[in-house]
């Protein structure tokens, strides 16, 4: 039991506050909610390692945030007893002191007490201390005896770890456990014992892993080890008899892919980028907002994470690192294009935690085999791994469709050793103004991709006069790698891999994961204001609005997305429809006319192309809202029937190009749960007879509803022009390749013709991804000769598709493909 007398009471607190003179914590979790904590039940704190220092420390932020204190009784009331703390582990040896376990008196007493009072129930809360976030391995002999890491080192190393890192100090509080259960659990004090033992290292090893990462070798090390594996001394093999050289010429080749893919991890790095990168977010953007980051938290103790964000920006790779490392997480290791592996640049983002990798594999099967040794090498030994699904950076503000090179590699490392879970998370990031928006304008106008600069750093430091707003990080809802194998290859257990066969369900099975990770990025998408005024103004005749029109819309959106919110992972802005336009005028994006009848806000021509971007990253979020506007404004009367069947013909298309969650068969639910969200609106009527109608025309709802259609009009345009174009070459008479051709012709004259000047209506993937979506659900197939061969099914999905557009794009589109027009001529009842 720990008795302290008066002297080593006083002698202790004077050193506590002389050691926070020096010391600045970050903690995580120090409130009686966040860990359970009932307040008719004594608290007792378990440190992992025997350290007045720690001690001091746990004391410190326990009377900051007004919890039960380690250094007073664990029985408060009886005021006598053993202190409300005890040390997993002590040490041994004289100048290197190494850990062992032991055998706590306290805990033997608390055992005992609980077996003697069946009521009594003592909470156990675990705290870790790390001083510096150091890792366990370090290049230089001089860190390693300076640098804490709860295995080696005496008094004079805990010293000058307090001094060099003491600053850098972070303490977790967890959740309280329950001595009572695991006593009722067990048959005697002895075996409780030891499982309250096992739990407890258990727990702080997952935890010491999820904050700092598992242990690190040197990079030669890591290469070497990879070259020699079973597998890769195979595939040198095979490269040495195909290119006729000889095995160490092989293996040299093999060893230079190596080192150029390998990152080479450094936490002083680490460190200095924390440092740097603080200040740049609070410089170039209003702070940083982080959301649905404790789910992650509570992952990283058991599993292996692969973050999955989308790609907008090439601080994206900056920006998740450092929010993963500001909230007590280990940075990733990041698969980085060869592009930026430039000189000084690519140093640092390789001791950041970069792994370069080319853009095809093709042709080199020796490459493929050493990157995927190396993946295999960080997923199988537990570190977080972050990939770009998406392959490049997105242009249009869309998430891009999903490349499953990346995908595929990881489940084949999953299939070669699936001892520790693993989960993908989806991330979205979202910026109110983006560094390179102006840059992916131009390529979407037709201008060359620029190649990747050291000297764009002095470009991003150039923009920091101007005003960028806030960036926006969600984590979406994870994504287990075993339970999805469960349900789309539930063989997956007995399929062997070990020869590098590839079973028949991979490529269907990686192709359904990488949908739902993008779905699951879009999902975790946050509405920011930037993303509704965009919404608003270039659905707008002219981009242009009074306050009063542009505020009233603004709301609207944000009561229906409250209606009707699209996933429990989305987050949206808080201000209301007036804080938004001010909010953005700030940003000095919109133009303001006053008179005297108030003020209009606009966008003008060049801006409004600019906007595009940021409506396009919440668009899916509109798509069902729009879907059915576009109904109402084109037909005077619909029953519910009617609505069911054009959406649902529509929807496949418009999933596969939004990513939208929602299955085939569960998304009519969803168009009636907008349905009701629109009627609450008063944007929709229903008449008694069980029939829905659009407003008046003159009402200030009708106005929303036709501004609300115009959002996914440009898509279900797009989705005519490639149907109308089929039809009018006919059938077995036109290739692929020159559909796609023909239609971003089309689209470019209809956007002359129109106005419409959203650069990527005319983007060639989108054709390409819809024609692809028309195969998959078979209505055209391509024949023997390449041509494309189609029957009514396409009439019929030019019938819906034609009900939801205007009159006078239905005629721009049916006179350029001299397509005969359906017998709906004008907007009525269907």
């Amino acid at each position: 039991m720990h008795k302290p007398n008066s002297l080593k009471r006083f002698l202790f607190h004077s050193l506590r506050k002389l050691l926070f003179t020096w010391v600045r914590t970050t903690v995580k979790n120090n409130d009686a909610e966040s860990l359970g904590l009932q307040s008719d039940k004594p608290v007792c704190y378990v440190l992992r390692n025997r350290s007045y220092s720690d001690l001091m420390v746990v004391e410190q932020e326990c009377r900051r945030a007004g919890l039960p204190r380690p250094y007073a009784f664990i029985h408060q009331d009886k005021k006598e007893g053993s202190q409300a703390f005890f040390y997993l582990t002590h040490q041994r040896g004289v100048i290197l002191q190494r850990e062992h376990p032991g055998t706590t008196t306290t805990l033997k007493h608390l055992i005992q007490e609980s077996e003697e009072n069946p009521e009594l129930d003592v909470q156990l809360v675990p705290v870790s201390i790390f001083w510096g976030r150091t890792p366990e391995k370090e290049q230089s002999a001089l860190k390693l005896l300076f640098d804490w890491n709860f295995s080696l080192g005496g008094r004079f190393s805990k010293f000058m770890a307090i001094l060099l890192h003491g600053r850098q100090t972070m303490v977790h509080f967890n959740p309280a456990m329950s001595l009572r259960e695991m006593v009722d659990e067990s048959q005697d004090s002895s075996r409780t014992l030891r499982k309250v033992g096992r739990v407890l290292r258990v727990h702080f090893r997952q935890l010491r892993e999820s904050v700092i990462g598992p242990d690190q070798s040197h990079r030669r090390i890591l290469v070497n080890g990879l070259i020699h594996t079973p597998q890769m001394r195979k595939a040198i093999e095979a490269e040495a008899s195909a290119r006729e050289i000889t095995l160490v010429e092989a293996e040299q080749k093999a060893r230079k892919y190596a080192n150029e893919i390998a990152s080479d991890y450094s936490y002083p790095v680490v460190r200095f980028m924390d440092i740097l990168l603080t200040w740049f977010w609070n410089k170039l953007y209003n702070g940083v907002s982080i959301n649905n980051i404790d789910q992650v938290k509570e992952l990283s103790q058991k599993n292996s994470i692969i973050y999955v964000p989308c790609h907008r920006s090439h601080i994206d790779y900056l920006l998740l690192s450092y929010v993963l490392y500001y909230e007590g997480l280990t940075p990733p290791h990041i698969a980085a294009g060869i592009n930026l592996n430039m000189p000084v640049v690519g140093s640092i983002l390789r001791k950041g935690g970069a792994f370069f990798m080319r853009r095809t594999f093709r042709g080199n099967p020796l490459y493929s085999a050493v990157f995927h040794e190396y993946l295999y090498s960080l997923s199988s030994r537990g570190f977080p791994i972050e990939y770009f699904v998406e392959g490049g950076r997105s242009r249009t503000g869309r998430t891009l469709n999903p490349k499953a090179g990346m995908i595929s590699l990881s489940l084949r490392s999953f299939l070669r050793n699936n001892r520790k879970p693993v989960v993908f998370v989806p991330v979205y990031i979202g910026y109110e103004k983006l560094l390179e928006v102006n840059t992916y304008m131009s390529e979407l106008r037709g201008k060359s991709k620029k190649k990747e600069s050291p000297l764009d750093i002095f470009k991003t430091f150039s923009a920091l006069k101007d005003e960028f707003g806030k960036a926006w990080i969600n984590f979406g809802d994870p994504i287990n790698m075993g339970d999805f194998l469960d349900q789309q290859a539930p063989q997956w257990r007995d399929t062997d891999i070990s020869d590098g066969h590839k079973p028949d369900w991979l490529k269907k099975t990686t192709s359904n994961l990488a949908f739902g990770i993008a779905s699951g990025i879009n999902s975790a998408a946050v509405i920011n204001p930037v993303n509704l005024v965009s919404m608003a103004l270039l659905s707008a005749p002219r981009h242009a609005l009074g306050e009063h029109e542009l505020v009233l819309l603004l709301d609207t959106y944000r009561s229906l997305l409250a209606r009707a919110p699209y996933s429990d992972s989305t987050v949206m802005t808080d201000l209301d429809g007036y804080g938004m336009v001010k909010y953005v005028e700030n940003l000095d994006v919109l133009h303001k006319t006053s008179d005297s009848l108030g003020d209009v806000y606009s966008l003008d021509e060049k801006t409004a192309i600019v906007m595009t971007y940021y409506r396009n990253n919440v668009l899916h979020m509109f798509a069902v809202p729009s879907l059915l506007s576009c109904l109402f404004v084109n037909n005077s009367k619909l029953s519910q029937r009617d609505i069911y069947r054009v959406c649902s013909i529509l929807y496949p298309y418009l999933k596969s190009e939004l990513f939208l969650k929602w299955s085939n068969h569960g998304f009519i639910k969803v168009v009636k749960q907008w349905l009701n969200a629109m009627v609450e609106e008063g944007l929709v009527i229903k008449t008694e007879d069980g029939y829905y109608q659009p407003p008046e025309h003159s009402s200030s709802q009708y106005v929303v509803l036709t501004v609300l259609s115009r959002a996914i009009s440009q898509t279900l345009e797009r989705f005519y022009t490639v149907i109308s174009l089929l039809i009018s070459n006919g059938s077995g008479f036109i290739e692929q390749e020159t559909l796609e051709k023909q239609s971003r012709d089309l689209a470019q004259r209809l956007s002359i013709i129109h106005g419409l000047n959203a650069p990527e209506f005319f983007d060639k993937n989108l054709f390409k991804g819809f024609i692809e979506q028309l195969r998959q659900n078979d209505i055209i197939d391509i024949s023997l000769t390449n041509k494309l061969n189609f029957g009514e099914e396409v009439k019929m999905v030019a019938d819906e598709a034609f009900k939801v557009l205007t009159s006078e794009v239905r005629h721009s589109i049916l006179q350029a493909t001299h397509s005969q027009p359906t017998p709906i001529e004008e907007p009525q009842s269907i």
